[in-house]
């Protein structure tokens, strides 16, 4: 099965709210090795004025990687993850993300390119306090392999 090209222009419903954790900022921070304290002390955080400490730019992956999920989930997708890769990555940031936000994304897929049988999906998940106020927008690329001898 193709990827479904039908998929441009569909929008999936708002993913449950994600509390984030200050130990969940510290252990994404480390991981990624993002040493600035803001990352790992309230006190650094707070003086950088910020009420608590500040996540990496790329934490918005754990939000968007829930929104990924419901398109990877859609039967009429056409969308084989053995045979997928994730392409590229873009955030767009109206503020950082702090523990203690309560936030929500809402995935929408935007675009596909064929090429030689493959299939660039660009999607981009629109992340949003419990204010609703935008925070960030993840926009990413992911790359469906062409199925064999398909082209």
């Amino acid at each position: 099965m193709a990827v479904n090209q039908e998929l441009v222009g569909r929008a999936f419903p708002p993913t449950a709210p994600y509390l984030v954790g200050r130990e969940k900022v510290r252990e994404f921070a480390r991981a990624v090795f993002a040493d600035a304290p803001q990352h790992t002390d309230v006190d650094a955080a707070r003086a950088a004025g910020f009420d608590d400490v500040v996540a990496p730019p790329t934490f918005a992956m754990v939000i968007q990687d829930q929104t990924l999920q419901q398109l990877l989930a859609e039967p009429d997708s056409g969308i084989v993850l053995a045979r997928t890769i994730h392409a590229e990555q873009k955030f767009t940031y109206s503020r950082p993300i702090v523990a203690g936000d309560e936030l929500t994304g809402r995935l929408s897929v935007t675009g596909i390119r064929m090429m030689g049988g493959n299939a660039m999906i660009t999607s981009a998940a629109e992340i949003v306090d419990a204010a609703g106020e935008h925070v960030v927008t993840a926009t990413s690329v992911l790359l469906v392999g062409a199925e064999e001898g398909a082209e």
